[in-house]
């Protein structure tokens, strides 16, 4: 992982799985026939990370090129794939510009790192770019501000470090919310730690609903991972699954409020997990699932049906995607050329709920990661 996935928290989870997380709603359609697999990197990439897809079928993610410099993109339903680097990107190794996440009108939210090494935020629209900063954003390096949903009003939700918190690697964390009007609120978790490393985010990709409400994730004083969940009018309700004892890790959520995620138990071992609004929490285990310290079930999106997707690490530590439909039926795949050593294979990251075509990232057998469309 590098610095334009994710916080280096969230990069803690996204490195246990060896796989980016691209999340968005998930329909698992039945088929008689074979599905179908294509396998894509931009022109001139050496890896390849794919956010999510949206209803249409468009694709977004970054790529670093041979020089370290990273670049968006976006793959249309059709395949062709262009390029965007968006004003103020840096231009020298792990600079540049990445798509995040991606909205049901194609409105697109990434950030940039600047040559200075600080973070800023920009909306893709059919308008052009619009870059913005949190308020209290600082500009040093390892500062800034990052973007990681758009839903589908045009709301964005993410996370930024102000200029007395610290450089990369001991940031303290806060969050946001911008209204699509450009208003942004700043929040933080009643028990968010105020130490390096600590503080509050949103999830990626599928943690603004259409009414507003975020999921996301802090960290305490004592560095434990919890789960959040913010209302549109500002109110946080913190929650752990039963069980969690080493991290919870939301990952997604829908219009009635449901959320998703992971979470660690004592041992170590990752189990996904369902909560509804009432606070009822229910595991979602993958049978194969390895159960040593590190292995396990991540769950990275659920769909407004109920559908979940998401990747399991097995006793080798090899990874393989799976979906899971509203009644419980638990479907696993492997992309052809996938890896299958210890943190190589392959995650069902995101989906198309019109059709159910999902799209992701997978490692190969040389450790390069690449793209993938899977059609069902």
């Amino acid at each position: 992982m590098n610095q334009l996935s994710a916080s280096p928290r969230h990069t803690t989870l996204f490195q246990t799985f060896a796989l980016c997380t691209c999340i968005l709603a998930f329909c698992l359609c039945a088929s008689a026939r074979q599905p179908t697999i294509v396998t894509f990197d931009p022109p001139g990439s050496i890896l390849t990370t794919v956010y999510q897809i949206n209803p249409s079928g468009t694709i977004v993610g970054w790529y670093q090129d041979a020089g370290g410099v990273y670049h968006a993109f976006l793959r249309a339903p059709s395949g062709k794939i262009t390029s965007y680097d968006a004003p103020g990107a840096g231009k020298g190794p792990f600079q540049g510009t990445s798509f995040v996440s991606i909205n049901p009108s194609g409105e697109l939210v990434g950030q940039t790192l600047d040559s200075n090494n600080a973070f800023h935020v920009f909306l893709l629209t059919h308008q052009g770019f619009t870059k913005f900063d949190a308020p209290d954003a600082g500009t040093g390096a390892g500062q800034g501000t990052y973007g990681w949903s758009i839903n589908p009003r045009g709301e964005i939700a993410g996370a930024y470090v102000n200029a007395g918190d610290g450089h990369q690697g001991t940031q303290v964390w806060h969050s946001y919310v911008r209204a699509a009007d450009g208003t942004v609120t700043e929040y933080d978790a009643p028990g968010g730690g105020t130490g390096p490393g600590q503080g509050t985010e949103p999830c990626l990709n599928d943690c603004l609903n259409p009414v507003g409400t975020v999921a996301g994730d802090y960290i305490d004083s004592t560095n434990v991972f919890h789960g959040f969940v913010r209302s549109r009018q500002g109110d946080i309700v913190e929650f752990d699954p039963p069980g969690a004892s080493n991290g919870t890790y939301p990952s997604g959520i829908v219009p009635n409020g449901d959320v998703v995620g992971t979470y660690a138990d004592a041992n170590g071992v990752y189990h996904g997990f369902l909560r509804d609004t009432h606070g009822r929490s229910t595991d979602i285990n993958v049978p194969g699932a390895g159960t040593g310290s590190g292995q396990g079930t991540f769950v990275n999106s659920i769909a407004d049906n109920g559908a979940i997707s998401g990747a399991y690490a097995d006793a080798n530590g090899a990874y393989h995607g799976f979906a899971r439909t509203p009644e419980g039926k638990i479907t696993k795949f492997d992309v052809p050329g996938a890896g299958t050593g210890a943190g190589q294979g392959t995650a069902v990251l995101g989906s198309n709920i019109s059709s159910g075509a999902v799209a992701g990232s997978y490692i190969d057998g040389n450790n390069v990661q690449h793209g993938f469309l899977w059609i069902p």
